[in-house]
């Protein structure tokens, strides 16, 4: 009866253990800036790659000149929960997002690629987990959401 309350202080202190961890684990910009044009997803499914060929899709082309495409995607990222810039700018059309887990802080690496495409402007990225094997579609959902997050901000 004793041991029940030590093993659930133990289990208590790890989790809250793993969480700052995990939220203080640094996020090398030589390791996570990476061109999605050139990426190659990994075989665990735990990434999405969005890219004009060879991604899992494609993304709209934008009526907008590509600086005016970074400038409000940089601000839709930077607006998403938990996010922050870790490398790039939008003047360099290449910039790359950390954005964690509301729960334990998990990071996960989304890189973007502002592309011209025509008379406008489309995008490319990469969204990956840092740890485990599957991310039960977070990262494909996150571009997605993305997506309609910056067709939001442009449209107002």
């Amino acid at each position: 009866m004793k041991i029940l309350p030590l093993v659930l202080l133990l289990l208590g202190i790890a989790a809250v253990g793993g969480a700052v961890w995990f939220r203080m684990v640094p996020d090398d910009p030589g390791v996570w800036h990476v061109d999605p044009l050139t990426a190659t997803k990994p075989e665990t499914p735990n990434a999405a790659l969005v890219r004009p060929e060879g991604g899992d899709r494609a993304a709209p082309v934008y009526a907008l000149t590509p600086e005016a495409l970074a400038e409000a995607f940089d601000a839709m990222a930077l607006a998403q929960p938990r996010t922050s810039r870790i490398a790039g700018a939008p003047g360099d059309l290449f910039m790359t997002y950390v954005q964690r887990s509301a729960l334990w802080g998990f990071p996960d690496y989304i890189s973007v690629r502002i592309l011209p495409e025509g008379d406008g402007a489309t995008w490319a990225a990469f969204s990956r987990s840092r740890y485990g094997h599957s991310d039960l579609g977070v990262n494909a959902k996150r571009l997605t959401d993305w997506q309609a997050a910056l067709e939001a901000r442009l449209a107002s």
